[in-house]
């Protein structure tokens, strides 16, 4: 253990490699988390809001982990994210997958929800989310903004193409 917190676990793992060669492996451990594609009129609702790591504002789809001592289902995650964030509520919240975060150093898994026939209200925001901004963005804008580099949250994108192939109908069929 190299370092441990309530919301992260940094680790080395002594490993044996293929070629008999043994080494560390580091691996950082944090809760999976659901993110949600909140849809509708021909477009997505995203959040923006100031990332520290990269020092930039990031325009990205509603997602987070339970806060430290609560927990749930993902659907339940889910739907607490996009209320929290946006104050839509889901008449319809549909299961689109399950995938890794960054598996080449870590097991954080995220599962990804398709929210339609949506209710506004207010956001319930938390502290650390007092800077962000919901928008509805139409096709062709949210389009031109992965094109030009606008959108570039990897969960979000990944979440994209988890959507992007059921609205296809099947995987290799669009």
């Amino acid at each position: 253990m190299v370092y441990r917190s309530s919301r992260l676990t940094v680790r080395e793992d002594e490993v044996s490699w293929p070629d008999g060669t043994t080494g560390l492996y580091r691996v950082v451990e944090k809760p999976d988390f659901a993110v949600v594609l909140p849809r509708e009129n021909g477009g997505f609702w995203l959040v923006e809001q100031f990332r520290y790591p990269t020092g930039l504002r990031s325009w990205e789809f509603p997602m987070g982990s339970w806060p430290v001592g609560h927990g749930g289902t993902p659907e339940e995650l889910a739907r607490a994210e996009l209320a929290e964030e946006t104050g839509l509520q889901a008449t319809e919240l549909r299961h689109l997958g399950r995938l890794t975060a960054a598996n080449g150093y870590s097991p954080t898994r995220f599962d990804v929800f398709l929210a339609t026939r949506l209710a506004y209200g207010t956001p319930r925001r938390e502290p650390t989310e007092a800077d962000m901004v919901h928008r509805f963005f139409p096709d062709p804008e949210f389009v031109e903004m992965i094109r030009n580099g606008r959108l570039v949250d990897a969960p979000s994108l990944a979440a994209l193409s988890l959507y992007r192939e059921h609205a296809a109908g099947a995987l290799g069929t669009a």
